[in-house]
């Protein structure tokens, strides 16, 4: 059977139901407004902590909990063509165990509900960062290492689902998993919630932008990638609606250092020693006037860059947005206050 053939096998007659958990932030949101716009989609289920005002089109919404106490995940699994995963709790970093109950446990429970559903494809959102330390004058591709960073709590929680899943697809091979490994993801409408989660109040976000930003620091390792969350949506799209299994990185050139990202705040580039930066983003942590922790500071500075090869190979993906235009576009909705009617994204 050629991929053409199988790919109409999976879809039922109406199409394909989709199942989105953690559909109400910055991903989750992107995700579900492009299934509801697929033709091969006859709907999708978006499941969060709390339900929305929003009613994009095609859609019905569930009030879950992942957490391990929660409400029993199957019956609203059953029946779907897909699942996509992309609940994650980034705060308290101070509380460990609290991000690990979710966000791990969490989503052991929903792997394990989706198998007990015997839905044929799960979808989950890896990251970049579950990758060991690598290059960052070359990209690497999806075999690089996936151990994280074991100092950030993000990393560790990445990286341990990535060795359940290897698991988990020896114990279920007759479904198809796939992994999404993507760069940083911004949009306009993200803009509330990230600077919640990282910034917290310290930085007013009137204040990013020119000519207000006097330098950006040139520290060792700031390289890294980014991606328009929209993009990101459209190679999760792909992924629920092609036969494809495994990982796949998702980058947008062009990659962001402190030279381009000096062009884009119209700031001084600075050469600073890293130990005061990092010491002083420790003390902001450890006073509680940032919520983003060092040791995730520690991480971004040894991720690796990611050749996304595969995914345009084998999804048909091409990012629409450059990586400058995604943080443009981000750095737009920080000053004014952006967001969505949804919980996570609220202004």
């Amino acid at each position: 059977m050629n991929s053409t053939a199988r790919h109409e096998a999976e879809r039922g007659a109406d199409g394909l139901r989709v199942v989105v958990v953690g559909a109400t932030g910055n991903v989750g949101t992107s995700v579900v407004e492009a299934l509801s716009r697929h033709p091969g989609v006859a709907s999708v289920v978006g499941v969060a902590r709390r339900t929305p005002e929003w009613r994009p089109e095609k859609t019905t919404w569930v009030a879950a909990d992942i957490d391990p106490d929660g409400a029993d995940l199957v019956p609203h699994f059953r029946g779907a063509d897909a699942v996509v995963h992309l609940a994650w709790k980034f705060q308290p970093t101070h509380d460990p165990v609290t991000t690990w109950r979710t966000n791990v446990l969490g989503s052991i429970r929903v792997f394990e509900a989706a198998a007990a559903a015997k839905v044929p494809a799960l979808v989950h959102a890896s990251s970049v960062g579950t990758y060991t330390p690598g290059p960052k004058d070359r990209a690497v591709d999806e075999s690089w290492p996936t151990h994280g960073w074991p100092q950030a709590a993000y990393c560790r929680e990445k990286a341990y689902l990535e060795r359940y899943l290897d698991a988990y697809e020896l114990k279920h091979p007759e479904m198809r998993v796939v992994r999404m490994r993507p760069g940083f993801l911004f949009k306009r409408e993200s803009a509330s919630e990230q600077r919640r989660i990282f910034a917290g109040s310290l930085i007013p976000p009137q204040l990013m932008r020119p000519p207000f930003v006097p330098m950006v620091p040139d520290l060792p390792g700031l390289v890294f990638q980014a991606l328009h969350t929209d993009d990101a949506a459209a190679a999760y799209v792909a992924a629920v609606t092609r036969p494809v299994r495994g990982a796949f990185n998702l980058a947008a050139e062009p990659v962001l250092d402190p030279a381009r990202l000096s062009e884009i705040l119209e700031a001084r580039q600075v050469r600073v020693p890293l130990p005061p930066v990092r010491a002083a983003l420790s003390a902001a942590w450890r006073l509680r006037l940032v919520p983003a922790s060092p040791d995730l500071f520690d991480a971004v500075l040894r991720l690796p860059l990611m050749d996304s090869s595969r995914a345009r190979d084998e999804l048909g993906w091409q990012p629409r947005h450059s990586a400058v235009e995604a943080l443009q576009d981000f750095l737009d909705g920080l000053r004014e206050h952006a967001g969505m009617d949804t919980a996570p994204l609220a202004a």
